[in-house]
């Protein structure tokens, strides 16, 4: 639950970011470094808001990332993702506790398999020879909207139209 409103206002602006990012990839098919950048240095200010201690917590986040972009490097180096995505996704690891970045790569992992169907079958009907480009940023950014309104929004409750 959050209980300060400057939450709110970070996770909004990680929110506006994550679409920033899955637009501009889905037009260009790059995510901007100052757009990485922004998210990563954003980070420290949602630790700090959400009083994160030095030890474990806000090692852990690091830990994280730091995993996450040793992992994504030798697929970037493989030529499976693209440099944006590995950076996108290093900087999302900054600001998801552990416990939740595991459901976000699964949620990721399913945005990119229907991603994939979909492009792959449009490559097919428009007959295209190249190489099938995935914006996997829109993929990345789908499963933290996710995450951001699953684990880190207040639950709102329901009471139906019977009251």
């Amino acid at each position: 639950m959050l209980d300060d409103p400057f939450k709110y206002v970070l996770l909004a602006a990680l929110a506006a970011a994550l679409l920033t990012a899955a637009f501009t990839d889905l037009r260009s098919r790059r995510i901007a470094n100052w757009l990485n950048a922004g998210i990563a240095l954003g980070a420290p200010l949602f630790w700090y808001a959400s009083g994160l201690s030095l030890w474990p917590d806000v090692a852990s986040q690091i830990g994280v990332a730091f995993a996450t972009f040793a992992a994504l490097s030798i697929l970037f180096a493989l030529k499976a993702m693209g440099g944006g995505d590995v950076k996108l996704l290093t900087a999302l690891a900054l600001w998801i506790a552990p416990a939740h970045f595991l459901k976000l790569i699964i949620m990721m992992a399913l945005v990119g398999g229907v991603l994939t169907l979909f492009f792959g079958g449009w490559y097919v009907i428009r007959r295209q020879r190249e190489k099938i480009a995935i914006p996997y940023g829109v993929a990345i950014a789908a499963a933290g909207l996710w995450v951001i309104a699953s684990f880190y929004l207040p639950a709102t409750t329901f009471t139906g139209l019977a009251g």
